[in-house]
């Protein structure tokens, strides 16, 4: 008898996730032009369009069981693009680079942490790639890239747009601040929940019902005041980590 060939699955399957990929990490370069172009708003949407796409590429990946090492890859470089280059840049342009009206040395200043949050952003990616099976799903080490790019970008959208009159220029040392802190949590070793769950046990991938009950709250928040809804949740998230670790530590120290 003749073996039983089983037909090859198409190979234009395997595109899908990269290309998914691959239209965040346009989005992404679409922002940096944006940015160049003195379009703040919509750099600063374009990042989060590229997070959608990144949210979408590895569980599509998963579920037609195309997952590749070529897919993480490719993933991850388009990160560093998207999460990491593109919302230094757009921060550095729409408020940094006003800097060097306050003297010639804190304009060396904007570009230098500009440079320090895409460099942390690159050590967060590695960092995170050489951990991947080896920890707790239900916590990132260290503020997610997509999260610190949210934090930034949000920022930006909500003061770019004019509604509270304050400009980036104006708000340059509050950007300043904004941009070092998005930096250093990204490299802290401070646990910020991932909202995965946890894959071992019977109740893997759960999460806690009052995370699905919060879900339409946080959607109807939105959708009074986007940009500024934005930021608010930016903040909380990156705020809740520290304020997490704190009240660990001081549980520690009592018990």
């Amino acid at each position: 008898m003749d073996p039983i060939h089983t037909a090859p699955r198409s190979r234009s399957i395997y595109l899908l996730p990269n290309l998914i990929t691959t239209g965040g990490l346009f989005a992404g370069f679409y922002a940096i032009i944006a940015a160049a172009n003195g379009d703040f708003v919509n750099a600063a949407i374009a990042v989060f369009v590229a997070a959608v796409m990144d949210g979408l590429d590895g569980r599509v990946a998963r579920m037609t069981g195309t997952s590749s090492e070529f897919g993480v890859q490719y993933d991850s470089l388009a990160d560093l693009v998207s999460f990491g280059m593109a919302p230094a840049l757009v921060m550095y342009h729409w408020s940094l680079s006003s800097l060097p009206l306050d003297g010639a040395i804190y304009g060396r200043l904007g570009w230098a942490v500009a440079f320090l949050y895409a460099a942390c952003a690159a050590l967060r990616l590695a960092r995170f790639n050489t951990q991947v099976g080896s920890v707790d799903k239900r916590w990132f080490v260290g503020l997610a890239s997509p999260a610190a790019a949210g934090l930034m970008m949000s920022f930006v959208w909500a003061f770019a747009d004019g509604k509270l009159g304050w400009s980036g220029e104006q708000l340059r040392y509050v950007a300043l601040t904004v941009t070092i802190v998005a930096a250093l949590l990204m490299v802290s070793r401070i646990r910020f929940w991932s909202f995965k769950g946890s894959s071992e046990g019977p109740r893997g991938g759960r999460v806690p019902f009052v995370a699905l009950v919060l879900v339409p709250v946080i959607i109807a928040i939105l959708a009074l005041d986007l940009p500024r809804a934005l930021l608010a949740v930016g903040v909380l998230y990156a705020l809740s980590g520290p304020l997490m670790a704190l009240f660990n530590r001081r549980k520690a120290e009592a018990g």
